[in-house]
């Protein structure tokens, strides 16, 4: 079947929808993680109906809001899967494991579907053909105790199951409204019945259509909407003579009545028919607001007692306070408060040179700008911030399906998901964290069999947690699985030509599997064992400025710990000047310094100069010489040794002279000029020059 254009579905005056698609991928998207977080979280053997009913809703505006927009793919995945639910919520059929999987990939179908119309449709459409059979089978009862809904349908093999007939009264209409574009909808759009123009003749701007469908009554409402306002449809049962349209109230709507998706119908009084007053015409943008306003809103209202229906109310009730922004303004605003920072320490800087006698009510003032300056700036820099249940989320749906595949049964446990992070750290910690946890899966995670004869419990159990600690954050990831072989790196090790010995700590041990290519795993399948992974990791999160360690106890389980910059925007540093040049250390690499002793360093033959402190020689580095910095190391007797630790290694790195520690605006580069090695960024200094920041991982290999 092909795609409804656009074109075909202009509202009364032709206004343009194109405007709307932004909101409606957007709460597509919503009702999509709501409709999958739900069905994860669910109890086949016993499914609450809140629940059901929420899954049903979710589905139902995604399938209103396609209609409305033109999408008959996702119209008709999403109607098969309305009719499931339905039946679900309505007790006619069990839920089983088997229809919660089929769901759950209807939900995957559909993501693909959108982000194809998102994208243009350009692409080749989605094929869901086998997904649409397999909801019809397990709505017709197949596989279900006693036959369910298949033992309804051959009592009455003479009459389609739920096929009704309705008498629609719409009106008043504007003039130019076109009475068969609706009809043509019900062609266009699978599953949701045939209409055909009555016959019987009403007043001017009044129109009766005849329907045969299988749809509730605020499906259909929902689908006339979009032309007109809903006020303006009357939907009664048919009937051999059903006379004047106002000389039969509207049916008593009890179970359908709008979904949650709009309000009540309105009392017979209020719905318009052939003895309504004519009002005016709803303006056509009045129409198409009120119609995606319709297709996209959940907002039904709990039951009371409910605890997790309240949670949900309480939920929504935060969500009404809040504001949709784009990133590129939230971006912007904070770029422009830390050109405002720059300014302020400029500002300060020059003060400092003035008689703090004479110009006493100057310096108060640039006391009290220095001060609200940090305040909005840490106030902007929360915008960004983004809990980690963002990324947390993600994983029940990944373990689900990646226990299945291998046979196991995995809990996850998340702690500290309201923990703040960084959007852009946010985006770029997933893919690590994905691959922690796969590994805690697939080489943690015993078979249940083997952890019963050793005393576990057949279900294995991977922890995500995150809090803060400082100026950083800290995200594990522990399981209760085998932990790691000591016996079985040192061997995988030795394969490899890897210098090991038995004398090795066992966090030396552990630092082996991050060397590139290692891997334990003795057959090679689509979930690991490529020798491509944690090498990765551990590269990924050191060009964030973190860190990564693991901890592990052999049957016991394994725990994996990143620590994170909370954000890369700004970060605290340390000056350090070489001749007339300035740069930035990250603080967080800086480990101790000290007055340079010429005598203690020595030069080795081809292999440059070291340094002894306690015990241990480091490589030694002059910040002068790397950069050609013109008369470094003028004062080479009061020249000062940095000792910087990056990628498990230390170096000693001589400078001029030590300036102070304080936070800089970090600024990229590459983006405003080009990539430099060894420079990791840039930043404006208090007297108005650039400060370049120092890449410690480039200081401590040279590369």
């Amino acid at each position: 079947m092909g795609e409804i254009t656009n074109q075909g579905l202009q509202p009364v005056g032709g206004f343009d929808l194109s405007q709307f698609y932004a909101v409606f991928f957007e709460e597509a998207s919503e009702n999509l993680a709501s409709f999958e977080s739900l069905l994860l979280d669910i109890d086949p053997t016993s499914p609450e109906d809140e629940d059901l009913n929420a899954i049903f809703r979710a589905a139902h505006s995604i399938k209103g809001g396609a209609a409305t927009f033109g999408f008959v793919d996702v119209t008709e995945l999403t109607h098969e899967l309305e009719t499931l639910l339905d039946l679900l919520r309505k007790h006619e059929v069990v839920l089983t494991d088997q229809m919660v999987d089929c769901l759950l990939r209807s939900g995957d179908a559909l993501k693909a579907q959108l982000k194809r119309h998102q994208d243009g449709g350009v692409d080749e459409p989605i094929v869901t053909s086998h997904l649409i059979l397999e909801l019809r089978q397990l709505a017709s009862g197949a596989g279900q105790p006693g036959g369910g809904a298949a033992d309804a349908a051959t009592s009455a093999p003479q009459k389609p199951a739920g096929v009704r007939l309705l008498h629609i009264t719409l009106g008043p209409v504007p003039d130019s409204f076109d009475v068969q574009t609706v009809i043509g909808l019900f062609d266009e759009i699978p599953g949701i019945g045939s209409a055909r123009k009555a016959e019987s003749q009403l007043q001017v701007g009044f129109h009766e259509i005849d329907v045969e469908t299988t749809s509730p009554d605020g499906e259909i409402l929902d689908l006339f909407t979009f032309y007109i306002d809903k006020d303006k449809v009357n939907i009664q049962p048919a009937s051999p003579d059903p006379g004047p349209a106002a000389a039969t109230p509207p049916p008593n709507i009890e179970e359908d009545s709008g979904f949650g998706l709009f309000d009540a119908p309105a009392p017979a009084s209020a719905i318009g028919s052939a003895a309504t007053v004519p009002t005016p015409a709803t303006p056509a943008a009045t129409i198409a607001a009120q119609a995606v306003a319709a297709a996209v809103a959940v907002a039904a209202e709990p039951p009371k007692g409910n605890a997790k229906a309240e949670r949900a109310a309480a939920t929504a009730a935060n969500e009404s306070t809040t504001l949709r922004v784009a990133v590129e303004k939230i971006d912007q605003l904070i770029n422009l408060v830390g050109e405002l920072v720059i300014t302020q320490s400029m500002l300060a800087q020059k003060a400092q040179a003035l008689d703090a006698a004479n110009h006493h009510g100057l310096i108060a003032g640039l006391g009290d700008l220095e001060r609200n300056t940090r305040d909005l700036q840490e106030s902007v820099m929360g915008i960004r911030m983004i809990p980690m249940s963002f990324v947390f989320n993600r994983f029940p749906r990944m373990l689900r399906d990646l226990a299945n595949k291998l046979g196991k049964k995995v809990e996850l446990r998340t702690s500290g998901e309201a923990t703040e992070l960084d959007k852009g750290l946010i985006e770029k910690i997933t893919d690590p964290l994905t691959h922690l946890v796969r590994n805690s899966v697939d080489h943690g995670i015993e078979m249940p069999d083997v952890r019963l004869a050793t005393g576990k419990e057949a279900h294995g159990t991977i922890t995500l947690s995150a809090q803060h600690q400082g100026g950083s954050i800290v995200i594990e990831v522990r399981d209760d699985g085998r932990g790691l072989s000591r016996a079985k790196i040192l061997a995988k090790a030795q394969e490899r030509g890897i210098p090991v010995s038995d004398k090795m700590t066992d966090q030396e041990v552990w630092q082996l599997i991050f060397a590139p290519g290692f891997s334990t795993a003795e057959v090679v399948t689509d979930v690991s064992g490529r020798g491509v992974g944690m090498d990765v990791v551990k590269r990924n999160i050191t060009s964030l400025g973190g860190t990564v360690e693991l901890d592990s106890v052999e049957g016991h389980g394994t725990r994996v710990s990143v620590r994170l910059p909370l954000t890369l925007a700004i970060m605290d540093g340390m000056s350090v000047a070489s001749g007339d040049e300035i740069y930035i250390l990250p603080l967080a690499a800086v480990v101790e310094t000290f007055q340079l002793e010429q005598e203690k360093i020595k030069s080795l033959a081809d292999q440059g100069k070291v340094v002894r402190v306690r015990e241990e020689y480091l490589p030694v580095r002059f910040l002068g010489e790397m950069f050609g910095v013109p008369e470094y190391g003028q004062t080479e007797s009061n020249q000062i040794m940095v000792i910087l630790e990056a990628d498990e290694r230390r170096t000693a790195l001589v400078v001029d002279r030590l300036i102070g520690q304080h936070q800089v605006v970090v600024k990229n580069l590459e983006s405003n000029y080009r990539k430099v090695p060894g420079i990791s960024g840039a930043t404006i200094l208090g007297d108005g020059r650039v400060g370049l920041i120092l890449d410690p991982g480039y200081l401590a290999t040279g590369r």
